[in-house]
């Protein structure tokens, strides 16, 4: 009988090492698997921040605007009277960019899903420059009375890409650049091996 009771206190005994045992093990796993992956989001928000503005998407344009601008004359008796008026023809180029800061992309890791969230802040305008070497400015009426400033031209200018920059980014330009970043994040972070990941932008 004793020694059946010490069988069986044995038994019991492995029973609960064995228990004992695999609990400890799968802490330890689980400390390295979130550890491990704590490190590889780590390293891959530096490689992002190293990337900085990130530009994904680019919109060359070439505008003409007509440019007028006049004189008159105040006399006492008489109503004004217009003595000099120009008007330029006004060509120029330039290009629009937008993309998204990457120092701002936050990556997290869902254990029970085993997915990735990244959050990218939404894309927005980069850049809308007009190249100057290119411009051309066309004398379609003038005088030897007439003064065109070159502050008048260039006013005229930023007003248009400010419109034209305000039209494309009523047309999608911002949403365009949204996809193209989340195509490119995902093929990114491909090479990290995240293969399960989800994109949103805040």
């Amino acid at each position: 009988m004793r020694r059946i009771k010490a069988a069986i206190v044995s038994i019991l005994l492995l029973i609960v090492i064995g228990i004992a045992g695999f609990v400890i093990l799968a802490k330890v796993d689980l400390f390295s698997i979130g550890t491990n992956k704590s490190s590889e989001i780590s390293l891959v928000q530096d490689k992002l921040v190293e990337l900085s503005e990130w530009t994904t998407l680019r919109y060359d344009y070439r505008n003409v605007i007509v440019s007028r601008t006049e004189r008159s004359l105040s006399l006492p008796i008489v109503s004004d009277i217009q003595f000099a008026e120009t008007i330029k023809l006004i060509e120029y180029t330039g290009y629009l960019k937008a993309g998204t800061d990457l120092s701002k992309v936050e990556i997290t890791y869902d254990e029970p899903s085993q997915r990735y969230k990244v959050r990218v802040p939404k894309s927005r305008i980069l850049d809308n420059v007009v190249e100057t070497e290119n411009t051309k400015v066309e004398d379609l009426k003038g005088s030897i009375l007439s003064d065109y400033p070159t502050q008048t031209i260039l006013d005229e200018i930023n007003a248009s890409k400010k419109t034209l920059e305000e039209e494309k980014i009523s047309q999608g330009f911002l949403e365009e650049a949204d996809l193209r970043i989340s195509t490119l994040m995902i093929s990114f972070l491909k090479s990290f091996d995240f293969d399960n990941v989800v994109i949103e932008f805040y």
